[in-house]
């Protein structure tokens, strides 16, 4: 019987790259995502306000779930969640589609030229950091020489210049921001679903006589509609993530009330307090809260459209 010959797999050198791409991106995984999981611990133990954050991991003592408790039952636990979920909640309804119908009418347009120039326009807000953007924003919005306000006292639209900085002003300010700097961007991977749409759909269309709000409607649309399912149950999932430094460039001491956000109030006890156990018990707790979400959404997507992320 002779034996059975061994064989080797041999990879061309383009699939070794490509196995080496995989392979950073598995290490990065592991550092970065799954290597800092052996700090959770502290979310069960009285490691706060230690100043060697290792020291707090190795050497504190355990306390079950009271870091959750004291969270749960913290004066600002009220003030802090209606602040996150009616802001993410909102920017949501209002944020999510813009990307899509933007992306839907970039590609209506017939001149190429016109369409780059949009598109660029639209991309470069994005490479901004928030600092940065949020500078610009802050003084057009100025009360004294923001141009904004120049605008607005010209136009006769308020009996004086507006104090952008005001609580009330607070969550507009964010969802307009995050839209204009985000809208161009988040657009790209609807533009790239629009692109692999088969051309022979549309021209079958055109010999039924449908225009071209009939092809939008009914072919366009349907076919990124995966797409469309995979992003809106990742921001769902996403509700209790406010964007740390958008909020911090836009917080001061007048919207306090409505700008204190589940992140910003981590910040202020986790990194200018030393209170990492209790902030940790707070980032585990968000997390949990996200599988929840992300888990439940999939599953209404799949039983509602048939189609979800697993």
């Amino acid at each position: 019987m002779e034996k059975a010959k061994k064989t080797t797999k041999k990879y061309s050198k383009s699939q070794w790259a490509l196995l080496f791409m995989a392979g950073l991106g598995v290490v990065f995984l592991l550092v970065f995502n799954y290597a800092p999981m052996f700090g959770i611990s502290l979310a069960f133990q009285s490691g706060d306000y230690v100043i060697d954050v290792r020291d707090a991991i190795l050497n504190s003592e355990f306390v079950g779930f009271d870091n959750f408790k004291k969270f749960l039952t913290d004066p600002e636990f009220i003030d802090v969640v209606v602040n996150t979920l009616g802001l993410n909640v909102l920017s949501l309804v209002l944020t999510f589609p813009a990307p899509i119908i933007f992306a839907l009418c970039i590609n209506e347009v017939k001149n190429k030229r016109f369409k780059k120039v949009v598109q660029t326009v639209s991309y470069f807000p994005y490479f901004l950091s928030w600092i940065v953007f949020g500078g610009i924003v802050l003084s057009m919005l100025d009360s004294q020489t923001g141009i904004v306000n120049e605008i607005i006292v010209k136009l006769k639209l308020a009996a004086g210049p507006v104090n952008f900085g005001l609580s009330e002003y607070f969550w507009g300010l964010i969802i307009v921001t995050g839209l204009i700097k985000g809208v161009g961007w988040n657009s790209v991977i609807y533009l790239a679903a629009i692109a692999g749409i088969d051309a022979s759909m549309y021209e079958a269309a055109e010999i039924d006589g449908a225009n071209r709000w009939n092809k939008m409607w009914f072919i366009t649309l349907p076919s990124i509609l995966p797409t469309i399912t995979v992003y809106l149950i990742l921001a769902i999932s996403g509700l209790l993530n406010s964007g740390f430094d958008q909020i911090w460039v836009f917080r001061n001491q007048m919207n306090l009330d409505r700008s204190e956000v589940i992140d910003t109030y981590v910040y202020k006890h986790g990194i200018l307090k030393n209170q990492y156990s209790y902030t940790t018990a707070i980032g585990l707790l968000k997390s949990v809260i996200a599988l929840i979400l992300l888990t439940v959404s999939n599953a209404v997507s799949k039983k509602i459209a048939g189609r979800g992320i697993y």
